[in-house]
């Protein structure tokens, strides 16, 4: 009696663990994906990030930074993500982003680095809550206290 105990179990696993995998088999074949891809705009937007926090860190060194980079004006160019659109807010805040942008990159301005960078990144700061808010979080951490 135990060896048919035994023989039916190893049976009914076996044929368990069979189906399961063929199921399984089935079920990853009909799985797509759909990975996130950025789009330009926020390609450039994080690109901007990275380049502002090493700013921030030489302006904390006592450094005055002294090159803008050029593909900073992409912005007025870089395709957006398909939900959204540039409109005259859009447009008038990366205007002014880009200006205050050169300034803390002019070496013949009368206000400190400091005070200039952090404009630059309040205007991104006032730029997000008019569209797109989740960012501000991260940009506020760019500030210089």
């Amino acid at each position: 009696m135990n060896t048919r105990f035994f023989i039916v179990l190893g049976t009914v696993l076996f044929l368990g663990c069979k189906q399961t995998g063929e199921n399984a088999d089935a079920k990853s074949e009909a799985i797509v994906y759909d990975m996130y891809e950025p789009s330009e705009m926020a390609t450039l937007m994080n690109a901007m990030y990275e380049h502002n926090q090493k700013v921030k860190q030489a302006i904390l060194a006592g450094e005055t930074p002294s090159q803008f980079p050029e593909d900073f004006l992409k912005i007025h160019t870089a395709e957006l993500s398909d939900f959204k659109d540039r409109d005259e807010h859009f447009e008038q805040f990366s205007k002014q982003f880009i200006q205050a942008q050169k300034e803390v990159f002019n070496p013949e301005a009368d206000t400190d680095v400091k005070t200039r960078y952090n404009q630059a990144v309040n205007l991104c700061i006032a730029c997000h809550q008019t569209a797109c808010t989740g960012p501000i979080p991260r940009i506020k951490k760019l500030l210089i206290p």
